[in-house]
């Protein structure tokens, strides 16, 4: 199997065995339709190795995890199984791990799976066993994590609790006066508990806007509390009340020319990228229409004049395939001009429905370039995407020209 390909499984009891030159610890995840586990009793691995309809059994030769689909209780949509280094420290680059995926009674291998191009990551997605129409099918997944099987059990709703550090050893303090109490903290400066990521700081608002969320146990931040306002490498996950946002918006690309009365052509467009950054399609003016319409194109502005959205590229977020695991926004001059002739560029995310605005990035700094890539849009395992500003200059005048320097981005 290839990232991102999927096959139906022809048993009802399969079992997913994860080997590598190495030790692996190998665990399964019960998920439901929102991307997150019901209770920590959903995690499956080496020290609860019984969940519901599904166990985790240790080998020498590469850890199981066995689903029995037909006693996976109904609410739940699919088991993802993952794969995480037992040594500290240690990364993939250089280990290829394998997911062969069998026919638990007979023994009989279904498929298999080696992700391509691993690094830095210490931990990996490697399948994940799912419903479709009735039945049950098996996805080479191959995403990494840098922090861990702790990073991944956290992203998927896990809680983990790290254990604090044993004191060193020391004589007793001598006995001294107590010190008067500090002042409160104002709670937007409370610091976040021991092993939490380092929030995202709120980014800046205008006059009588609500200001962006940033949950602190989470470091991100969301939509719950209305439109938010990105600074260049800024990321807001596109989740509304605990739920992943999956209903269509809209991207809108807006412009006007630095000097007035000169008209700019400028052209808006998105890649579509699979996990292994290979580029999948490009829906651009010459293309209006990608992926069976989950992404259209609302054809070319040749000057830039007027206010408001120049050029809006709708997505049917529910609709992306599910190869489809990245999407740049990307903005090129097609007639040569630099973006230092540009001003007031921007990029807006607004629901389709209702039109309101969720996400803005205000580009600012223009470079004297004729492309940039505005927003990336990347989907991650629990179900939800993930927006994150960019505001990367490059020289390239058509979308082609884009691919690369757009996959790097990813």
């Amino acid at each position: 199997m290839t990232p991102g390909s999927n096959l139906p499984l022809t048993a009802a009891r399969v079992a997913v065995t994860v080997t590598a030159p190495v030790r692996l610890d190998v665990s399964g995840l019960l998920l439901t339709a929102g991307g997150k586990v019901r209770s920590d009793d959903d995690f499956v691995f080496y020290n609860q190795p019984a969940g519901p309809g599904v166990s985790h059994r240790s080998a020498p030769d590469g850890d199981t995890i066995t689903v029995d689909t037909a006693a996976v209780p109904a609410d739940i949509d699919k088991v993802v199984v993952t794969a995480s280094l037992d040594a500290p420290g240690a990364t993939f680059a250089g280990t290829e791990p394998t997911g062969t995926v069998r026919d638990a009674d007979g023994g009989g291998v279904l498929a298999a799976f080696t992700p391509p191009q691993l690094g830095t990551e210490t931990a990996l997605v490697v399948v994940e066993i799912y419903r479709r129409g009735g039945g049950w099918k098996v996805r080479a997944v191959g995403q990494g994590y840098a922090d861990g099987l702790a990073g991944i059990a956290t992203d998927f709703g896990v809680s983990v609790e790290e254990p604090a550090a044993p004191p060193a050893a020391q004589a007793p303090p001598a006995p001294q006066t107590p010190p008067a109490p500090p002042a409160p903290v104002p709670p937007e400066q409370w610091a976040p508990p021991v092993g939490a990521p380092a929030p995202v700081a709120p980014p800046p608002q205008a006059p009588g806007e609500p200001a962006a969320p940033v949950p602190p146990a989470a470091g991100k931040v969301n939509l719950d509390k209305g439109r938010v306002s990105l600074r260049k490498n800024q990321t807001v996950s596109l989740v509304k009340g605990g739920r992943p946002l999956l209903s269509s918006v809209r991207m809108g690309l807006g412009w006007e020319p630095a000097r007035r009365g000169r008209s700019i052509d400028l052209d808006a467009s998105v890649i579509a990228y699979g996990p292994d950054r290979g580029k999948i399609d490009a829906c651009y003016f010459g293309k209006l229409r990608i992926l069976d319409a989950a992404i259209q194109h609302s054809g070319d502005n040749l000057t830039g004049d007027g206010a408001g959205d120049d050029e809006v590229i709708t997505v049917h977020l529910g609709g992306i395939p599910p190869e489809v695991t990245g999407l740049v926004f990307v903005v090129n001059s097609f007639s040569g001009q630099k973006f230092s002739e540009v001003t007031k560029a921007y990029c807006r995310l607004t629901d389709a429905q209702t039109g309101e605005e969720l996400v803005r990035f205000d580009l600012t700094g223009a470079e004297p370039h004729t492309g940039v890539m505005m927003a990336k849009l990347i989907r991650q395992y629990s179900g939800e995407w993930e927006m994150t500003a960019l505001g990367d200059f490059v020289d390239a005048r058509t979308v082609r020209g884009m691919v690369k320097p757009a996959a790097a981005a990813l």
